[in-house]
């Protein structure tokens, strides 16, 4: 079941947007005038699925708002700047993706994002609590292994916690893993199926290689490889950019497509599938992303650990220490 449910992963993302069902979705981008802000908004302009869009970021959201609006598709375009318009922007909102934060510079690993960016979420979901209790929630704000955990706290404060809505953006790790295997073994990434599950930071990245479909092929040594490139992928962006920052349109591509397997499940399709770091029960950590299959409530399904080989199983003991340490950290700032 998990195997044929899993497929899917590297199927769905063939097709163009889905109009299954509702197509009326309110979506909000917090962080939206950021590097992954305004391409994510772009191509959320772009999906049939969303009606309203509304932009929140500290800074030029009306700017953005009106270069969107002038594109040729149905969705309306609102930006809202400050603190005092984040209220409007969440009010009534169905889906909630959240950019917000500041980049990775060379040197910095996702860790030392935590001070910054753990305020930033804490303040967001605040008002995601007040205004849009019921919407679904996408976490790309880095570190994702300890800012999701701090949502999860602030919205258990506020007595509004659906762990079925809540979810950390890992969709980047999966699309990297296809970029890789399909470039290794002369295949279209889009044709490539690759389940990454744990978490989204360096070794808590574990690529199930042996599940890949069409199988990746190598010694000992390749897969190794592989899976630091895999783990590693987001440094090769930073060192690559040379001090302007993180890895930014990959990221917004990947957020898209989640935001948009998310409104495909919420519209009815059946048997849409993501791998996403949400609550969980699969591992001895609390948080941990596995394939998920996305319905009209958010997660319908966890599908649980693929089948893991002898080494996957050694990465699987070597993340869980690290983060079930991040999520701690989440838990710990969101009850002081």
């Amino acid at each position: 079941m998990l195997k044929q449910i899993t497929k899917q992963l590297a199927m769905h993302s063939l097709r163009n947007f889905s109009t299954t069902g509702q197509n009326n979705f309110k979506v909000a981008v917090c962080g939206a005038s950021g590097g992954i802000g305004q391409p994510l908004s772009l191509l959320l302009k772009q999906n049939p699925l969303v009606s309203d869009l509304r932009l929140y970021d500290i800074v030029h959201t009306p700017g953005v708002a009106a270069d969107l609006s002038h594109i040729d598709t149905k969705s309306g375009t609102a930006g809202f700047m400050g603190p005092d318009e984040i209220s409007g922007a969440l009010d009534g909102a169905e889906v909630v993706v959240i950019p917000a934060g500041v980049p990775r510079k060379p040197g910095m690993t996702r860790d030392d994002l935590f001070n910054v960016n753990a305020g930033i979420i804490r303040d967001i979901v605040r008002v995601i609590a007040a205004k849009c209790p019921k919407a679904m929630i996408a976490v790309i704000t880095n570190p994702v292994n300890t800012c999701v955990p701090i949502a999860a706290e602030i919205l258990k404060k506020a007595g509004v916690y659906d762990p079925k809505r809540l979810f950390g953006v890992s969709t980047l790790d999966v699309v990297r893993a296809r970029t890789f295997i399909g470039e290794a073994v002369g295949a279209d990434p889009q044709k490539v199926h690759i389940p990454v599950i744990g978490g989204h930071s360096g070794i808590t990245i574990i690529p199930v290689l042996s599940q890949s479909q069409p199988a990746f092929k190598g010694d000992q040594t390749a897969i190794e490889k592989m899976t630091v490139r895999i783990q590693e992928a987001g440094t090769e962006v930073v060192k690559a950019k040379a001090g302007a920052g993180s890895a930014t349109l990959s990221m917004a591509y990947a957020g898209a497509r989640f935001a948009n397997s998310l409104l495909r499940g919420m519209s009815g399709e059946k048997n849409v599938v993501e791998c996403s770091y949400v609550q969980s029960n699969v591992t001895e950590a609390s948080f941990f992303a596995t394939p998920l299959v996305l319905g009209k409530d958010g997660i319908q399904e966890n599908c649980g650990l693929p089948n893991l080989n002898d080494f996957e199983k050694k990465l699987l003991v070597t993340a869980l220490p690290e983060l079930k340490k991040n999520i701690q950290k989440g838990v710990d700032f969101a009850k002081s």
